[in-house]
């Protein structure tokens, strides 16, 4: 019996399309042709580059202020400190160090290597890319920029939409200094940040959520490119029953409402000895009312705490309140919310439910929850059994206590009796760990994010101690070999 054969029948011709280009390739592959003139640029050259920023932002200064309350009323004092002033310190830091930065690192050898001679240069990255975020829109656009020109990368910068007069003046910023295919603004959306992401840069630096890091670093994956994801948390800070709490109070109030709370490394919840936490709260309270209603005309009318950026996310925050309150929380200070200017005071919440969205997700505003504990060991419980935060704070004047909490939380950075100004400190690494970040920045550790270093052995012409264990591996061979594996 003849075997069935099936025919299938002729498909239909389909046409085929090609891929679109990419919007932004044209752009890329300039940046990508001038790469090799910076990569070879020297300390001088980087120096100068690094100087020309410092006199735009000295000679800008007022237009950035501008930018900063018109995206979200920021003040200016605060546009001063953190977003120019932290600006100013990248730049002075970075331009001090960088002849040392970029020297080669001699390094020893062991006694199987000797007539070797090793060391570790540093060279650029090549072509980068830095997303950054609208909560401080200049600074931490500015800051990565500064690392990658030291490091000698051709640059892209993605800024956040959600603060457009910051953006502009940005985009002034890199037209005014550099050329276009050394350093490139593009502005745009979610859709402009997704064509970006489709190239093969050579390092990715991108602040933002964990959510949207997840998206970059999948989309880095596929180039096998360097990153560097600066993202956030819930940051806990514990005050026990030895901490002076004037004092804690100030600070803590400080970090917290700093830009109205939209800081990456503001505290985001309390864990206060059950003993002290009345009396915390009510330094809580006459804290806020020092920093934002020294008149008593009301806090609402303070030219000294900014808005939330957009109605998008003033309306998850007010969500975020109403939430903790119908689940049984006590507004304890504020509470207050007005839709028309994205206005929320600043609020200390206590009897927070464990099942508060305000415990679950990272708040990033002017939001306080307040929750008590009896012994030192439940606060590294409860942080500990949630994702690991960028910042960690601890108040006290215990030095046991403070090693105790120190050593037994993971954390991206820590404050001791501080909050916040550890990220503004140039000779320490900032970045997170697990869910809140990958890599570092700032300083040293900013400029190695955005270079290679390259490890060099130079070996000696002629004969040589590894020569010995070359092939055919006789039995003398493999005695030398025991003798390196057992004492050397």
């Amino acid at each position: 019996m003849q075997p069935l054969v099936l025919t299938p029948a002729a498909a239909p011709a389909v046409a085929i399309s090609a891929p679109a280009p990419n919007p932004f390739q044209v752009q890329f592959e300039a940046l990508r042709q001038r790469a090799p003139q910076l990569r070879n640029a020297g300390v001088h050259a980087r120096r100068a580059r690094l100087g020309k920023l410092s006199d735009w932002l000295h000679a800008h200064r007022t237009a950035i202020q501008q930018a900063l309350l018109t995206d979200f009323r920021k003040p200016t004092a605060e546009t001063d400190l953190t977003e120019i002033w932290t600006s100013l310190v990248e730049l002075k830091h970075t331009s001090k160090h960088l002849k040392k930065w970029m020297a080669p690192r001699s390094v020893g050898a062991s006694m199987a290597l000797l007539g070797t001679r090793s060391w570790v240069q540093v060279e650029p990255k090549g072509v980068v890319l830095i997303i950054s975020p609208w909560n401080y829109p200049f600074y931490l656009a500015v800051g990565p920029l500064i690392s990658a020109i030291a490091a000698g990368n051709a640059v892209v910068i993605k800024p956040a939409e959600q603060t457009p007069a910051t953006s502009s003046l940005l985009q002034k910023l890199c037209e005014d200094l550099f050329r276009p295919d050394e350093v490139l603004l593009l502005q745009g959306g979610k859709e402009v940040a997704t064509d970006l992401l489709k190239l093969p840069w050579d390092h990715i630096f991108f602040t933002g959520s964990p959510e949207v890091g997840k998206i970059v670093m999948r989309a880095a994956a596929e180039h096998l490119c360097g990153l560097t994801l600066e993202l956030g948390g819930k940051n806990p800070t514990v005050v026990d029953e030895t901490a002076n709490l004037r004092d804690a109070a100030e600070k803590i109030v400080w970090g917290k409402f700093l830009n109205n709370g939209q800081t990456c490394v503001a505290p985001d919840y309390l864990l206060v000895q059950e003993s002290v936490q009345p009396a915390l709260v009510q330094e809580l309270k006459a804290a806020i009312e020092r920093a934002y209603n020294p008149g008593g005309a009301g806090i609402e009318a303070s030219d000294s705490l900014a808005r939330i950026v957009n109605e998008h996310h003033f309306s998850r925050l007010a969500g975020l309140l109403e939430d903790a309150q119908t689940k049984g929380a006590t507004v304890a200070v504020g509470g207050v919310v007005d839709a028309s200017q994205n206005y929320i005071e600043p609020t200390i919440l206590t009897n927070v439910p464990a099942d508060a969205r305000v415990l679950e997700e990272e708040i990033f505003g002017p939001l306080l929850p307040v929750l008590t504990y009896k012994n030192l060991s439940e606060t590294t419980a409860y942080v500990n059994a949630r994702l690991k935060p960028l910042a960690q704070y601890v108040f006290t004047t215990n030095a046991e206590n403070r090693r105790y909490l120190l050593d037994n939380i993971s954390a991206g950075g820590a404050g001791v009796n501080e909050t916040v100004l550890h990220f503004a400190h140039p000779e320490l690494p900032t970045g997170g760990v697990g869910n809140s970040g990958l890599g570092k920045a700032h300083g040293h550790a900013g400029f190695l994010a955005f270079s290679n270093e390259k490890g060099v052995m130079r070996q000696r012409v002629g004969f040589t101690g590894i020569k010995a264990m070359y092939p055919p591996y006789t039995g003398r061979v493999q005695k030398l070999v025991g003798l390196l594996v057992k004492y050397l």
